[in-house]
């Protein structure tokens, strides 16, 4: 009788336990499916989407050093003189309409009139003359911008040639389309005023995007999608049907 008695309780100790190791199973599997959801938005958030195939942070991209403090406005004191520079010059030749030549010139005859001034002064208040310093231009840097614009230019013409030997039809479009809108700009204002523009747009752009890239690069992805779409459309009813082949035959 005691042990018809005790094999009840020892069942219902049994489904208890059975119970309590389920639920730690079932909690475990829950935690093991939660950390899996997690590492997947993890991984999306480390594959965001930036904008122009951007890996790198914004300041990286820009290059890095020097340039790339003024660009993101690091030291606001240099960033802000530099613009400063800039303005004022588009100020003398646009807006004033000063000529380039004509500063130079002034700038030369109140330079050169103080200093003959200073240097013969010294015998009325009795002190030595001053030391005019020697300028000269140093080899080294010339030489480095002057082979870094080889470069360029040479890496530019490269990819004209090869786009005018019609290997790709979509950069042929693209460069076609750049140069009709700076065609466009150029009959609208001077080349200073492009330049000033380029200039101002270089010292804001970045400085907006790298405070707010998280809200910029969501809407420009959506953008660049919408324009993939629009091109697939154009290349289907449009470029598919120019015979590029038998352009190439011709050429050949």
């Amino acid at each position: 009788m005691a042990e018809a008695s005790e094999s009840p309780i020892e069942s219902v100790m049994e489904k208890i336990s059975e119970k309590f190791h389920h639920h730690e199973s079932s909690s475990s599997d829950s935690e093991s499916d939660s950390e899996k959801k997690s590492h997947p938005s993890e991984s999306v958030k480390a594959k965001i989407w930036r904008l122009f195939g951007r890996e790198k942070p914004v300041h990286h991209a820009l290059g890095g050093g020097k340039p790339a403090d003024v660009l993101l406005w690091r030291n606001k004191k240099v960033s802000a003189g530099v613009l400063g520079f800039a303005t004022a010059i588009w100020v003398l030749f646009e807006l004033i309409e000063y000529h380039l030549l004509t500063l130079a010139c002034h700038i030369l005859i109140l330079s050169l009139a103080l200093l003959f001034l200073w240097s013969n002064a010294h015998t009325f208040i009795n002190k030595s003359p001053p030391r005019i310093p020697q300028v000269h231009i140093p080899e080294e840097p010339v030489l480095q911008v002057a082979s870094a614009l080889c470069v360029e230019i040479n890496g530019a013409f490269a990819v004209l040639r090869s786009i005018a030997a019609g290997k790709d039809l979509k950069k042929f479009l693209i460069v076609i389309a750049g140069l009709w809108v700076m065609s466009i700009v150029g009959s609208c204002c001077h080349f200073l005023t492009v330049f000033y523009i380029c200039f101002v747009l270089l010292h804001t752009v970045p400085v907006v995007y790298e405070k707010y890239e998280d809200k910029v690069d969501p809407l420009a992805e959506k953008a660049m999608m919408e324009i993939k779409k629009q091109y697939a459309v154009f290349d289907a009813k449009v470029l598919s049907k120019i015979p590029v082949a038998a352009l190439k035959a011709k050429s050949v």
